[in-house]
């Protein structure tokens, strides 16, 4: 069986399992848990009405929320055709910079935003990257000759999501800290942004429960019939 923390224990005694919360209910109960040392993340987790083992029933995307996330991610641009763009990253190169990757197994960043010109070179790093998270998708902007508006994006918050093989989406909203108001609506901003996602394929209720949750707490159930 698994043990938690003292904190999540002492969290859990807040939350009433048998409740569904309405989204601000919820948050202000977050706020109200005891503060720790650190500026908590908070989580939402979709649990989808979908075939997860079905591709064409998989969601995945980018999204920039309107408030950020209040983390801030270290950009690598891998080009050749815009590196004056790249001067606006933190890191920017081309065969250099894959080279780099490659021969010193180094990942000092957060998100690589190419060219297509250079995915041909990228890709041979799929391994390497790919179970990090972090190899450049056109679908989720990152794969781009706008790499100003790419590099934008991020700098104001883009999320990834994707569900996984049980079809949950995990996605952080922003922070503890954050006004009730800005998380709320992180939260509204990205359920649309589900909603819009929803394959053709699905049949009967799309987004079964929602819950909230922040780094130290159970996972506190949203009353979806007043979103």
């Amino acid at each position: 069986m698994k043990r938690h923390s003292k904190m999540y224990v002492e969290a859990s005694s807040s939350v009433d399992k048998n409740k569904s919360y309405e989204l601000n209910e919820a948050i202000k109960l977050l706020k109200s848990l005891k503060p720790k040392k650190f500026d908590e993340t908070v989580d939402v987790v979709f649990k989808l009405n979908i075939d997860a083992k079905k591709t064409d029933m998989n969601i995945r995307g980018s999204f920039v929320l309107p408030n950020g996330t209040g983390k801030t991610k270290k950009i690598l641009v891998i080009t050749k055709s815009k590196l004056d763009e790249a001067k606006e990253s933190d890191y920017s190169g081309a065969d250099d910079m894959i080279e780099k990757i490659e021969k010193e197994n180094w990942f000092d960043f957060d998100t690589i935003i190419a060219t297509p010109d250079m995915m041909p070179a990228l890709g041979k790093l799929g391994k390497i990257l790919g179970p990090k998270g972090l190899m450049p998708n056109p679908k989720l902007g990152t794969v781009t000759t706008n790499v100003s508006e790419a590099i934008s994006n991020v700098r104001k918050g883009m999320i990834e999501y994707k569900n996984d093989s049980f079809g949950n989406v995990h996605v952080s909203i922003g922070k503890l800290s954050f006004a009730e108001t800005a998380l709320e609506e992180n939260f509204k901003a990205m359920l649309s942004e589900i909603v819009k996602s929803k394959p053709t394929g699905v049949k009967g209720t799309y987004i079964k429960n929602i819950s909230i949750s922040s780094t130290m707490s159970p996972g506190i159930k949203l009353d979806r019939t007043t979103l």
